[in-house]
């Protein structure tokens, strides 16, 4: 780990903070904005790495393959499903119910569906 690209990990968190409140990506959508598409566990190191940083960027909000909270069980996988929970995510059989909080999902109860292609735009806009 010590060979860890450091700007890998900021463009991670960069990346995190624009995950909207009440919703959620998996570890492998984000490697996938970021244009490693096999690079979930990379983004697992990221987090797992985020040390003072926790405060300003929504760790919470990147959950395992089909809405698994990777350490749950762990306080900090207890932590991360109270979180999400705060932010009105639901959970279905110990999931997050992806097709209503994932960042791809479709619009349900007013909430918006971001797209990759509509979040990339606004990321070229912003810059």
């Amino acid at each position: 780990m010590n060979d860890a690209d450091p700007g890998f990990f900021e463009r991670v968190y960069d990346v995190v903070r624009q995950i909207p409140r009440g919703r959620v990506a998996t570890y492998g959508q984000v490697a996938a904005m970021l244009g490693v598409p096999r690079g979930a566990r990379a983004v697992g190191w990221a987090l797992r790495g985020i040390g003072r940083r926790a405060a300003a960027v929504p760790w919470h909000r990147v959950v395992g393959a089909l809405g698994r909270i990777s350490l749950d069980g762990r306080p900090s996988g207890v932590l991360q499903r109270r979180r999400l929970r705060s932010e009105g995510v639901r959970f279905v059989g110990g999931r997050v119910d992806m097709s209503h909080y994932g960042l791809h999902s479709t619009p349900t109860r007013g909430r918006r569906s971001v797209s990759l292609a509509r979040w990339r735009n606004s990321r070229e806009v912003a810059s």
